[in-house]
């Protein structure tokens, strides 16, 4: 990818005031276009957001591009004491635009992420994908992640 494609591209971490598009990001697939509620003004999301954003060991990075957000992904970071006390960084909801997808923007926004894991200390990075995503498995295995582990996921069903 040549880095000129990617000039203009900055990151950061999310505000309240990007929390539309973010939801827009969500939807912005197959899966997620039945699962978020887009334009919504349910106070879940935005309870969600101030936890995520209050929490030291949680951050939204987004992806600007001239501006515009077109890609997030959420980082917690995870103490453990398996692998020595070993710190571990897990990457969730990785979207980019669908009007920009394959210009680098996933690839470089995962890098600022694992990036800001090294600066924390931790030793591992993971994730976990929905079977059904078969681009992302493709995109993961070019950044080095390695389907190592099987996942598993209990709904516990709503709190409110």
């Amino acid at each position: 990818m040549a880095e000129a494609t990617l000039q203009g591209l900055t990151a950061r971490r999310a505000l309240r005031a990007d929390l539309p598009r973010l939801l827009e990001l969500l939807a912005d697939d197959t899966l997620g276009k039945n699962r978020e509620g887009v334009g919504s003004d349910d106070p879940a999301y935005i309870r969600a957001f101030d936890v995520i954003d209050r929490d030291p060991n949680q951050s939204l990075l987004v992806a600007e591009l001239d501006g515009r957000v077109v890609g997030m992904l959420q980082i917690t970071f995870i103490p453990g004491l398996s692998r020595r006390g070993a710190w571990r960084a897990h990457i969730d909801a990785v979207r980019v635009d669908s009007s920009v997808r394959g210009r680098g923007i996933g690839g470089w926004l995962m890098g600022r992420a694992l990036d800001a894991a090294r600066k924390r200390g931790c030793r591992i990075a993971q994730l976990t994908s929905d079977r059904r995503r078969v681009e992302a498995h493709r995109f993961y295995d070019r950044l080095g992640f390695t389907d190592s582990h099987v996942g598993y996921k209990l709904p516990l069903g709503t709190t409110e």
